[in-house]
């Protein structure tokens, strides 16, 4: 575990049986969706932690160097052209970081969903595949596995069978839906569980997207674990 935790804002019980880490997109931080927790209707929500770190302040070399709430940088609007390996796996570990704090305050790993939208959707993917015990889900919101060329050699078998939610907006001009798409067809070509919406929306996040996840916590959560 790393020194010091991230930041960022909790909603729920202090004994929660379950707990969901949900990271933010780039530039907002852990305030952009707190609201979606009022939005959510699945019968076990009266028992889940919801997390909302944020993320650490860096320059965004494609926003000219722009000091910025970022998980990792992007160098070029080609995003998974060149990427900032030691930013994806910094945040990873602060991620892990999370997870342990909450297995410490009496949550079994088998009851954390990690979440995420945009980058922090790609942190919690790439995270996920490679924790070396058992998760509840992860859910995709908008985003994309990074480093894939390395995931082969990287992953870990504890979350080969872990639900996978991925949505993916049909008209995202940030994160082409064709790189989601990609992400996808990697993973189930090794056969992981995901479950992949499209919606007609850009970079974004809509009604039907959270009845949709709505509805996967339920599945998810409800399971016995």
């Amino acid at each position: 575990m790393m020194n010091s935790l991230l930041p960022g804002l909790e909603v729920g019980p202090d004994n929660a049986r379950y707990s969901i880490i949900w990271l933010h997109g780039l530039g907002a931080d852990g305030n952009d969706f707190e609201p979606i927790v009022a939005e959510l209707n699945f019968p076990e929500r009266d028992q889940v932690r919801f997390i909302f770190p944020h993320a650490p302040h860096r320059p965004v070399t494609i926003n000219g160097g722009y000091v910025m709430r970022a998980w990792y940088d992007i160098y070029s609007t080609q995003i998974n052209s060149k990427e900032d390996a030691d930013g994806v796996r910094t945040s990873a570990h602060q991620l892990e970081a999370l997870i342990e704090r909450e297995v410490s305050r009496g949550v079994r790993t088998e009851n954390i969903i990690l979440a995420g939208f945009s980058q922090g959707g790609a942190i919690a993917l790439h995270t996920g595949l490679r924790y070396p015990k058992p998760l509840a889900g992860l859910l995709v919101l908008s985003a994309y596995l990074p480093l894939a060329d390395s995931f082969n050699a990287t992953h870990h078998p504890a979350n080969k069978s872990t639900p996978i939610f991925m949505a993916h907006g049909q008209r995202d001009p940030v994160i082409p839906i064709e790189i989601a798409e990609s992400s996808r067809k990697q993973l189930q070509a090794q056969h992981y569980n995901i479950e992949w919406r499209t919606y007609p929306m850009e970079h974004s996040v809509v009604p039907d997207e959270i009845d949709d996840i709505s509805s996967w916590f339920d599945r998810v959560l409800a399971t016995p674990k």
